[in-house]
């Protein structure tokens, strides 16, 4: 299952690491979060998670603290809204958007499909049943805790599955559970003084399709127009 989404995440987290967008990205993020459940972390699960996301990001402070301040505002209403297509080869995409002009947003999204051939905008509800919706922490252990003991502390708040990976500054682990238990999961890791490194909900193909190197070069073209736009702030595929 983890698998799933991580095919293109390492050229993904590439990009992003050079767009001078993300920040504006994950201060909408900490704003919608301020605005649904108060501007106290201490108090509002979701803020805490955005701010911990900002963080790893080494988005500054002082951007953070601006954040929850403009939910506040007539500036910091904003809206969630998906939107659904698909492209050549049987791709799916899902796209989840953050936005204080939808009609804007709409548009932009619409002509990223009309310029890209053999793609188009879909109804919504035409391919969300064709994802699996999951709570997904991110996690590396920096202690000699047994990895088998947190665990099974874990399934306690949720915890359906636990994947163990590596990268260049060795290894990680990612932690998935039902949508619906974000909040406890969230909890979980708290409770247990694990520190999150990321945290947020994925959708998950329940039928990933394979394309090869061209293909997926073709797709990309238009994924990376759809994920540099201010208001997109998610993107998912059913590609493996």
């Amino acid at each position: 299952m983890g698998r799933a989404f991580e095919y293109r995440r390492a050229a993904k987290e590439k990009r992003w690491d050079k767009m001078s967008k993300v920040f504006p990205k994950l201060a909408k993020a900490i704003t919608v979060a301020a605005k649904e459940g108060g501007s106290d972390p201490a108090m509002n699960a979701k803020l805490r998670t955005a701010i911990a996301n900002a963080k790893a990001q080494n988005m500054p402070k002082d951007n953070i603290d601006a954040a929850i301040k403009r939910a506040s505002g007539k500036d910091g209403i904003f809206s969630e809204i998906t939107y659904e297509g698909k492209a050549a080869y049987g791709v799916l995409i899902f796209i989840e958007c953050t936005t204080d002009n939808p009609t804007r947003t709409i548009a932009n999204i619409k002509s990223y499909f009309n310029k890209t051939p053999n793609a188009s905008i879909l109804t919504n509800g035409s391919i969300d049943f064709m994802f699996s919706r999951k709570s997904v922490f991110e996690f590396r252990t920096q202690d000699s805790r047994d990895i088998e003991e947190l665990e099974l502390a874990l399934i306690d708040y949720g915890l359906e599955e636990l994947e163990k990976l590596s990268d260049e500054e060795g290894e990680y682990y990612i932690a998935y559970g039902d949508y619906t238990d974000f909040g406890r999961l969230n909890e979980g890791f708290e409770s247990l003084q694990i520190p999150i490194s990321k945290a947020t909900l994925q959708r998950i193909p329940t039928s990933p399709i394979t394309l090869d190197e061209t293909q997926l070069q073709e797709i990309e073209k238009l994924l990376d127009k759809i994920e540099e736009d201010d208001d997109v702030q998610a993107v998912y595929t059913n590609i493996e």
